[in-house]
């Protein structure tokens, strides 16, 4: 049985869980894992992508093995979601995520404006953004996007995430989970980014509205 450095790795929370199935399953256990965060967004892949590039530079674990399961995971997880998009529509979609744990509502609203507004670019920049890189499959499905183009946008958007993040641990080894603190960063830069946008749209939208309503009426000829 494969056996990742213990003390290397939380025997605790969820990169302990994640490591026993690695050690059980080993490359499927990862793939299985960035599966079910897929499913569930809080659960951070930051954790298992660097924890399995890890392994592999332990020779625990294929690298390739890695690369293929964790992207085969990501595409199961999305097609999941795009089947629940599909199957109930938006209404029923929304009712459903309000009662999952974890899941919050104003996540998947939006996400659903991102989706909106980007279309096909969404699904493949998508899957490199947190919370979003899940809950852009709803939409998809909701929209019944053609199921070719976005498995071929999720498989190429999610491969390079996940490539990113294996490489970076194996290259850095046993400080694989300096990695988590480098996407806390990021992910609190993405969430700012996205208020500020959609203040400025709304700040937009309403000195629009303003002007439209100050303009003085045409005199008459």
């Amino acid at each position: 049985m494969m056996h990742i450095a213990v003390s290397q790795v939380p025997a605790a929370g969820f990169a302990g869980w994640a490591a026993d199935l690695m050690e059980s399953f080993g490359a499927l256990g990862a793939g299985a894992a960035i599966a079910l965060e897929n499913l569930f967004p809080p659960l951070p892949s930051e954790v298992v992508l660097p924890l399995a590039g890890f392994a592999a530079s332990q020779g625990k674990l294929s690298l390739v093995a890695v690369l293929l399961c964790t992207t085969a995971g990501s595409v199961v997880g999305a097609l999941v979601l795009y089947a629940v998009g599909a199957l109930l529509g938006r209404d029923r979609t929304l009712s459903l995520a309000a009662r999952l744990p974890l899941v919050k509502v104003s996540d998947i609203h939006r996400t659903e404006a991102w989706f909106t507004r980007h279309g096909t670019k969404a699904v493949f920049f998508g899957r490199m953004i947190p919370i979003f890189r899940s809950l852009i499959s709803l939409p998809a499905g909701v929209e019944r996007m053609r199921l070719p183009g976005f498995l071929g946008l999720t498989t190429a958007g999610s491969f390079l995430w996940n490539g990113l993040f294996v490489g970076v641990g194996h290259a850095l080894g046993a400080r694989w989970s300096e990695v988590t603190d480098v996407v806390d960063t990021y992910a609190k830069a993405v969430a700012v980014a996205v208020v500020l946008a959609v203040c400025g749209f709304v700040v937009f939208r309403l000195a629009r509205a303003g002007r439209g309503g100050h303009r003085s009426p045409r005199r008459p000829s």
